[in-house]
């Protein structure tokens, strides 16, 4: 027993980061991937072997696999999981038309479009294009960053005509964004700064 205890005290343990995983979805997360998407039907997603070489540039032991198949009625749902990072994430998908709806008794074609999207889309779940599935437009870092580059524009106007000047393409890019609320405020203020001026 005793020397047993004296090869375990002398064995180096692996040291586990346990926020890595997380550190690397942050990073990953604020990857832009617009030029990489695709859209159809108004909806966008990633493509698959773009994710996958992100993937693996990111973490060459990343591993996927795709789960045994469901059945909803006629339709089918895949699965795919993904490990990487030291962390295991699962989606899913249902085989769908070029309208997005599911598919009834879809063929061997179909299943294999939904698996390979399910793929991209389980590489989404560990950060890479995560805001798409979201219906963003950009990453939530660029989008910080976009709202804070109008709120200094509006900020610096030293006129009406100018901050009027400043609003309106500021008002068109964000109008849809939850984030409008903060920048209508900002051009508000601004706005009753210049005419006390005045």
């Amino acid at each position: 027993m005793r020397a047993i205890g004296d090869l375990l005290r002398n064995t180096a343990l692996p040291v586990h980061k346990v926020t890595e995983p997380n550190m690397k979805f942050a990073e990953l997360n604020k990857i832009n991937v617009n030029s990489k998407k695709e859209t159809k039907m108004g909806l966008s997603y990633l493509s698959w072997a773009w994710a996958v070489e992100q993937l693996l540039l990111n973490d060459p032991n990343a591993t996927w696999e795709y789960k045994p198949h469901q059945m909803w009625g006629e339709t089918v749902m895949v699965f795919c999981e993904v490990k990487a990072f030291g962390v295991s994430r699962m989606a899913q998908l249902p085989v769908m038309d070029n309208r997005n709806k599911a598919i009834s008794n879809p063929d061997a074609f179909a299943v294999n479009t939904a698996m390979q999207r399910c793929l991209a889309k389980a590489i989404a779940l560990h950060g890479i294009g995560l805001y798409i599935y979201a219906g963003e437009d950009i990453p939530s870092e660029e989008k910080v960053d976009e709202l804070e580059t109008y709120k200094a524009k509006l900020e610096a106007a030293e006129s009406l005509d100018a901050l009027k000047a400043e609003f309106s393409p500021a008002y068109k890019a964000m109008k849809d964004k939850p984030e409008i609320k903060e920048l209508v405020a900002v051009y508000e203020i601004k706005k009753k700064a210049l005419t006390e001026v005045k």
